[in-house]
């Protein structure tokens, strides 16, 4: 798996949830097309009559989800720009797109202004597989931000993180490891190390 694959599986999922926030801050969810995927870059339109462009133009924050038949998700967190020249934008997409015409026919198609993704961290997280496997991404120049949890030097050997992980991911070691790949990053070996040697990702890098 990596980023572009990623994208395409948004494109193939094609509908998935924007959210954005509001004026107010408040979080706002809807279903929206991924109409095209090229060039490590997600492509989609919306009407500038609609709150969700008036968002975009504010803030331009977006983190986009989609899960598809076989229970693999893909999460991208990142910042959208308006493009220009955006009536060859949307006659691209309505090239791809043809059931866009039925919705927007004729001249009306150019209330839709074209936007893009091509910056922010990416997620592939497939809860089909056993243990369950995830990956981390980055688009354009966006830095990664570590999750989930990592044990330290503090680790004293005695197993109670392993022998709590759901997933089993937990190997014996001096200290402890766990295979980031496979951790759910649901905190149970944090709240159980009886040597506060399990912390978080963020804290450490």
């Amino acid at each position: 798996m990596n980023a572009e694959k990623c994208l395409k599986m948004l494109r193939e999922i094609k509908d998935v949830s924007f959210a954005t926030v509001d004026e107010n801050g408040a979080p706002q969810v809807r279903i929206i097309d991924v109409m095209l995927v090229d060039g490590g870059a997600l492509y989609f339109c919306t009407s500038r009559g609609k709150d969700f462009h008036a968002q975009l133009m504010r803030d331009g924050r977006v983190a986009v989800t989609g899960l598809n038949k076989n229970w693999q998700m893909v999460r991208l967190n990142g910042r959208t720009r308006r493009l220009e020249n955006s009536r060859e934008w949307i006659d691209r997409i309505f090239e791809a797109n043809p059931s866009m015409n039925s919705i927007y026919p004729g001249e009306s198609r150019y209330i839709l202004d074209a936007f893009c993704i091509d910056e922010g961290e990416m997620e592939f997280f497939d809860l089909g597989a056993e243990p369950i496997n995830r990956e981390s991404f980055t688009l354009g120049s966006a830095k990664a931000k570590p999750k989930g949890f990592f044990i330290t030097d503090r680790c004293i050997g005695c197993g109670i993180c392993a022998a709590n992980c759901p997933q089993q991911c937990i190997s014996e070691g001096t200290p402890y490891v766990i295979a980031q790949e496979h951790c759910l990053h649901c905190g149970l070996c944090h709240e159980n190390c009886p040597a506060g040697a399990v912390v978080r990702r963020e804290e450490t890098e």
